[in-house]
Order: C-alpha cells, then structure tokens, then sequence
C-alpha cells in the first residue's frame, strides 16, 4: 500500500492525526523539500528514508524516475508513505503520481494535508474571504508546466471572477502575474502580499500592491517558497497579524536536552515562535543498580530518600519494574524532591514529595536541613554518577547518616557533534543549558574553538549552578532563570 499524504504547509503541528499515525508505522517514507525534517522524527527504527525533493535547478529526482520508486519500494515492503508538502493533490502532482500505481496495479490511499494555499495567508493574518470585502476565492499555480507551449489560465476571467486570487510557487514569475493581472483591467492598486516560508518562524511577509509589488520583493530578497495572495483581504492583515508577533518569533535556539526529555520544552519555546533546533548532547545511561537499591532497602530503614532529576525518577522507575516492586517500597519513608519538575515526575508514578525546597540546588536543601535538625536520621540520595557532593557532605555535616546510589551515568551524545556545528554555522540567537552536564558535553562536542564557535551567540542557564559550570569554560550565561524549571528558563528568555 502506498498513501500520498499530505505533510501540511510547514509547522509540523499542523499535520494531520492520520498522516503523524501512518508515519510511526511506515516501512519507507519518501519525501519531499517542502517537508519539514521534524515529521520525519516520528518514524519508527528501521524506516528507511529516501528524499526525492524538487526545487528549481536542483531535481534529485525527476517525476517518471519518483514513480517507479513507488512502484519498486511498494513491490518489496508493506507500508509506503509518499509525504508531500501541503495537499498532494493541490499543484503536488499527486494525481499523477495516483494514476501511475493505479497502471501499475499498486493499491494507494490519499490522505489530505493542509495547503499552503489557506494556512500561509492565515498566519499572515490575511483571510481570503470575508463578507464585507470577497466572497470568492481561488487557487492559481504560479508555475505551469513548462513544456507548454501557450498558458492554459484565462486571466481575464480570474480576475472578472475573483474577488481573492492564491498563487503558489509564482514568485519567479512574479512580474509575469502582475503584468497580467493589469493588463486584464485589475487595478494597479490592488493590494498583494507575498510570504515566504509560511507557517514556519522564518516567515517573512512583504505587503504592496500591483503597481510595486515587484520592487518591494526584490528589494527584500524574498525567495522561494513563498504565496502570493491578491486582493483587498490584505489589508486586514494590519489589524489580524498574529503569527509574527509571537514574542520568540524568528528566534532560532539550540536544545541541548536529553532526547527524551527536549520534546515538552521545545513545543513550549515553538508556541511561543521560535525556529528549535533540538541537539541532544546528552545520552543517560542506565548503571543498572538494582541490586545496590534493593539491597540498601533491605538493610535499612531511611527517614528521606532525595530524588535530585527527573532523570533519577525515570531510572528509579524502571528499577521499580525490573525488581517487581512499586512505590510501597518507600512506605513511611519523607521525600525529597530537587524542583518542581523532578516532583511532578514522582506524582506521576504515585509518589508524592513531602519536601521540594524553593531554590532548586542543593545549598538550600542543606540549609533547611540544617536549620530542622534532624540529626540521627538516615538519609538515600538516589543521583547521577556526576552528581555534585555538596549535598552528601552537607546532609552529614547536619546530622544525617548519608548512603549515596549513582542510579545513571550522562555520556556525551557524539551523534550530535555534526548538528551542532552546522546549525551555529546557519546562524544561532541562543543556546539553551538545563544542566551542568549538558554544559561539559556541548564543550566537548564543539571541540577547542568552543568559544570562537559561540561568538555572537546568547547562552541561557536554568539556574546559578549550571551558570557556574558555563563561568569553569570561561563562558557567560547572558540570561538565567530565576524560577529553575524549564518554565522559567522560557520566561527569562521572553524577558531578555
């Protein structure tokens, strides 16, 4: 089975539910430019990927050659995506596509995207229809076939007719349409917008009208891909922007999360505007210590067991599974959680923190400590391998009898080394450390020249420790988060 899908316009958040489900069981996905790459992340391993992208003067394939790709890839494996930018059937040669496994005898599906034709308008903040100014709209290919010899668009009966005309892939011949377009009695008033890369934070929309539509675009280096919409619907995009006055719109920031964690804090940032770049500089390596866990349980009983990251709650889960126990292993026992986030993790497995202190590190735990005098109590600190000691000899100095478990180790992530330097060779407005780990390993990854490499770009800390690691390789944190979550590390990047 092969399905033309339609990957929508390009925010990734505007893909379809069938079209995201097909692609985390596809056997083959063979894409398209317009795709944007973050779709592709949803594939399940073994997926084999085949780009077949198409943009002028560059063809990796060409169309007769993308067919029998179909065809070959549908003969051997059991589920083919063809995800195509937009819809595959408006202006992306999906029909054509259709009509070739249909010859071939290759049975197909065709899942609908979201056209660019109405979503770039939209973040615009450009409707194409409203009561008072159209009521008709249409879709004109800016890009015919080449091979014709005579134009098959009856201008003079688009602009008799339509109130709102789209153009897609037209700006090549942007001066061609609007000699048209006046040539056939549209007034050269007319207003017209052109945006490019729309939906994405690299959105960029220039406004005119027929008479100098041509010279704004050129002035302003707008490139494919763009829209083009004519008509007096643009002039309600002074008052209905939305989408570019996000306050991180156009910002491009580096995540450095652990993979499994980066997604929550990316979608946030994206929201809000921002082009993320996720970067895992992180792999967490389980050390596997459940017989060390089981056994400190077994010995003793402890009055606090402290969780210092979410990390440590997601290992102390899967120790949980393997040695067949739950969360009435610590029955009686007072929690600790270092932040918000960390706790929230624990309730999510039933545990609820008895004590998560305001200021996220250890200093302010062994002050509260200190100051509670709980001396005589035991104390299991359940940590990373790297973990500071600050609050082990903090903890004893207050009283406490404290056994230590390193539950994970946090390696650097080499697979990154590549990304990294490509996407601050593109251009980067900030990175992004939520810990003192993910500072040493993006160091090590970028190589000696780290610095060199960083110049011009802002460096934002989750909270005075991991700061203090960026100070140890001689690096600034030019925005820190007063609250140490995610969260606040968002605001004080709105806030800067």
């Amino acid at each position: 089975m092969v399905y033309l899908t339609g990957a929508g316009p390009g925010d990734p958040s505007l893909i379809s539910i069938k079209a995201l489900e097909l692609i985390k069981t596809a056997d083959c996905i063979i894409y398209d430019y317009l795709v944007n790459p973050a779709l592709l992340r949803f594939r399940k391993n073994g997926c084999e990927l085949i780009y077949v992208g198409k943009k002028a003067g560059a063809h990796t394939l060409s169309q007769d050659n993308i067919n029998r790709l179909l065809v070959k890839k549908a003969k051997k494996l059991h589920h083919i995506i063809r995800l195509k930018g937009g819809d595959p059937f408006i202006f992306g040669r999906g029909a054509e596509e259709a009509q070739y496994l249909k010859e071939k005898n290759i049975d197909f599906e065709i899942v609908p995207g979201i056209t660019s034709a109405i979503a770039v308008p939209a973040y615009a903040g450009i409707p194409l229809t409203q009561r008072n100014k159209t009521s008709t709209v249409g879709f004109i290919t800016g890009h015919e076939d080449p091979a014709k010899t005579e134009s098959s668009i009856d201008w003079g009966a688009l602009v008799k007719a339509l109130g709102t005309m789209v153009f897609l892939m037209g700006v090549g011949n942007l001066g061609l349409i609007v000699k048209k377009l006046i040539e056939c009695g549209k007034p050269k008033k007319t207003p017209v917008a052109v945006i490019r890369c729309g939906t994405t934070s690299e959105q960029k929309t220039v406004i005119g009208n027929l008479a100098n539509i041509v010279s704004l675009v050129k002035a302003k280096k707008i490139t494919p891909p763009a829209v083009i919409v004519v008509g007096d619907v643009v002039k309600l995009r002074e008052k209905l922007n939305w989408f570019e006055k996000k306050p991180l719109f156009g910002k491009r920031i580096i995540v450095t999360r652990a993979r499994h964690q980066a997604g929550v804090f990316s979608e946030k940032l994206i929201a809000l505007g921002a082009d993320v770049i996720e970067i895992p500089v992180i792999d967490i390596v389980s050390l596997k210590a459940d017989r060390q866990f089981s056994g400190a349980l077994s010995r003793d009983k402890y009055d606090w067991v402290f969780f210092t990251s979410q990390n440590g709650v997601s290992e102390f889960s899967e120790i949980l599974k393997r040695i067949g126990k739950d969360s009435r292993i610590l029955a009686g026992t007072n929690i600790c959680a270092i932040g918000t986030e960390t706790a929230a993790g624990l309730a999510k497995i039933g545990i609820k923190a008895d004590y998560v202190p305001k200021c996220f590190y250890a200093e302010e735990i062994v002050r509260h400590f200190k100051s509670a005098g709980f001396k005589g109590g035991k104390a299991l600190i359940l940590r990373a391998r790297q973990g500071r000691d600050i609050l082990p000899d903090g903890l004893r100095k207050s009283g406490l009898a404290v056994k230590t478990i390193d539950l994970y180790d946090t390696q650097p992530e080499k697979g990154s080394v590549l990304s990294i330097r490509e996407a601050l060779k593109g251009g980067v407005d900030i990175v992004t450390f939520t810990s003192s780990s993910t500072v040493r390993n993006f160091v090590k990854l970028l190589g000696k020249d780290y610095r060199r490499r960083l110049f011009g770009v802002k460096v934002a800390s989750i909270g005075p420790v991991t700061s203090g690691t960026l100070k140890e390789f001689g690096l600034k944190a030019n925005i820190e988060a007063k609250v140490f979550t995610t969260s606040g590390l968002i605001k004080a990047i709105i806030q800067k």
